[in-house]
């Protein structure tokens, strides 16, 4: 950790076996866990909390004043699990009065030039493809895959285990489960492959078909299709799951499938 060449806050709280390279920057305010790299010319602001054996590269800028001008100076936070991958020229910035704090969870893989705005809230195992944004305030679950240029609109919500395609524009919710593609965006079948890998059975998997086949495949709207999960289909977990993230969605959910 002894890097001359770095500037490093007096007030920043640094586990002693970090490692940080020339020319990174480290603001008063800061905790950075054991075992973490820093790469060189990262700059890391007021208000991180950064767990042990992250890895942050080059270019990279935690926990910057919010991109939002309702904000007033606030004493946020950005925090960031453990076991976390940053690549190159990242940005994350610290919350706002709503939520106070941005928050990403353990192992995930953030790829180069993401954006996290303020006030998001990214689970555990996400991995985001280069150039993903997410505009303030949306909330992402665990296991969620992003591909390359996805784009959030501020507010959306992506249920677990979601995988949504590439150069996509998220607009409204993404329910847990799912993939979803196209523009409009919409729902093209479940995350069988991503839900295979996790361990899920092919009976489960059966299940969760099954549930998205009455919702986005009949011509029952959301409210019609709940009632008849609820009546027809024995509760479980993940069938629970579904039908609380449609009901308290914010934004509504993603139009069902549909052909070109």
């Amino acid at each position: 950790m002894n890097q001359p060449l770095a500037y490093i806050h007096p007030g920043a709280k640094i586990a002693r076996n970090v490692v940080i390279e020339p020319f990174t920057t480290i603001h008063n305010n800061v905790t950075i866990g054991s075992g973490t790299w820093i790469g060189s010319n990262v700059t890391i602001m007021e208000g991180a909390i950064i767990g042990e054996n992250c890895k942050i590269f080059p270019g990279a800028v935690i926990s910057a004043m919010p991109q939002d001008l309702k904000y007033n100076g606030e004493e946020t936070t950005t925090i960031i699990g453990n076991n976390v991958t940053i690549r190159e020229c990242v940005t994350i910035n610290r919350g706002t009065a709503d939520r106070m704090k941005t928050v990403v969870g353990d192992n995930c893989l953030i790829m180069a030039y993401c954006h996290i705005a303020h006030d998001c809230v990214v689970g555990d195992n996400c991995i985001f493809s280069n150039g993903s944004t997410l505009a303030g305030h949306a909330k992402i679950g665990n296991s969620v895959i992003l591909a390359g240029m996805t784009a959030i609109h501020q507010f959306c919500s992506i249920g677990d285990h979601a995988f949504v395609t590439g150069g996509s524009l998220v607009r409204k919710d993404v329910p847990p489960f799912v993939k979803a593609a196209r523009e409009p965006l919409s729902y093209v079948g479940i995350n069988s492959v991503g839900l295979r890998r996790r361990g899920f059975t092919a009976e489960k998997i059966h299940e969760i078909q099954n549930i998205y086949r009455i919702l986005f495949q009949s011509k029952y709207n959301n409210t019609q299709a709940i009632r008849i999960i609820e009546a027809e289909m024995e509760a479980t977990t993940e069938r629970d799951e579904i039908i609380r993230f449609i009901q308290t969605s914010h934004r509504g959910i993603m139009k069902g499938y549909f052909n070109n």
